[in-house]
């Protein structure tokens, strides 16, 4: 008696309604992975205090709602130069905001750099906002986070781009694609889930992948909206969506002399592509990039079900800040 397998069914994400699967599964996922918090995380989470420094919150960077930043001094300010690390956070491109990540830039500061959150325009229902257009403004914002940072006596000599979830994906794009253009070296970039590139091939765990009129046209819905330009079908079907989704690909971006890179990605993702990641990962390997990669073997897009791997991504995080801006000793 010959037994039949089920095949696992695969649904194509419908068009319209499949963007806000996409995003709230984003942020479902961005919200677990900050509620997880096993005993070691208070290594790398501090409760301000003015005890670390001064915390200027919420200076403009250009004439937009969202245009702020939250600036994170260190108490010694006798150094001659500091690394500046900057925090983006997470929401999947839709909610979010830089004071969700106040523990982690806490932390930062009291490490002895200048840390800083950035707000960004996040897309709604009546705005054109798209990753595209917060990558932008996250590139406008980076002089002025500089320039007020060094008002205060805190000259720049260093940077480091991060951040979670949709913030990581913005962090990537700033660090292979707009590194060039910074006033000063970008040295080292670190997180987790953002996504990278967009090949309907990976992106499967929405259907896209099916070669159909009706994936080619659920690619487009999706893309156009995080792209903020429109595709169609066509592009879509004969491959030239990949050159127009550039711009923010970050893996498309990375060359020999793109900055080391820690980042974590979970096995079974189902927003944030898997197979996605593991091109970010050849690209590094093939450019002989200095990187850190972790498979969360066990977990989804909040990585929450592999602890002992999550505590040796962060011990590579500060293992890759000791070793690319080293934070000399304090001076009283």
């Amino acid at each position: 008696m010959s037994k039949t397998k089920k095949k696992k069914k695969v649904s194509i994400v419908p068009i319209g309604t499949g963007i806000m699967v996409f995003i709230a599964a984003f942020i479902g996922g961005a919200v677990s992975k900050f509620a997880f918090t096993p005993s070691w995380s208070e290594n790398y989470s501090i409760k301000w205090s003015d005890e670390l420094g001064v915390l200027h919150t919420d200076l403009p960077y250009g004439e937009g709602e969202a245009h702020k930043f939250d600036l994170y001094l260190p108490k010694d300010d006798t150094r001659e130069s500091y690394g500046l690390v900057v925090y983006l956070h997470a929401g999947g491109f839709t909610s979010g905001d830089k004071k969700d990540d106040k523990e982690m830039l806490s932390w930062l500061c009291s490490k002895g750099y200048v840390a800083c959150g950035i707000n960004y325009t996040l897309r709604t229902e009546t705005n054109n906002a798209s990753v595209l257009t917060q990558s932008n403004e996250i590139k406008a914002a980076i002089p002025k986070v500089i320039e007020a940072a060094e008002q205060e006596g805190y000259r720049i000599d260093k940077l480091a781009m991060a951040g979670g979830s949709a913030g990581h994906a913005l962090a990537l794009i700033y660090t292979y694609r707009d590194a060039d253009e910074c006033s000063v070296p970008v040295a080292f970039t670190f997180g987790a889930v953002g996504p990278s590139c967009f090949y309907t091939e990976d992106w499967d765990n929405y259907g896209l992948d099916r070669n159909t009129e009706e994936s080619y046209l659920a690619a487009a819905a999706l893309f156009s909206a995080m792209l903020g330009e429109e595709l169609t079908a066509d592009e879509i079907k004969n491959g030239t969506y990949i050159e127009r989704m550039k711009p923010i690909s970050a893996a498309a971006w990375v060359t020999p002399s793109s900055a080391p890179t820690v980042i974590a990605y979970g096995r079974y993702d189902r927003v944030q592509p898997y197979k996605a990641s593991l091109r970010l990962r050849t690209a590094l390997e093939a450019n002989g990039v200095d990187y850190k990669y972790f498979e969360f073997s066990h977990s989804g897009h909040g990585l929450q079900n592999d602890s002992a791997v999550q505590k040796l991504w962060m011990e590579a995080v500060e293992e890759y800040l000791d070793k690319y801006m080293p934070v000399p000793p304090a001076i009283f």
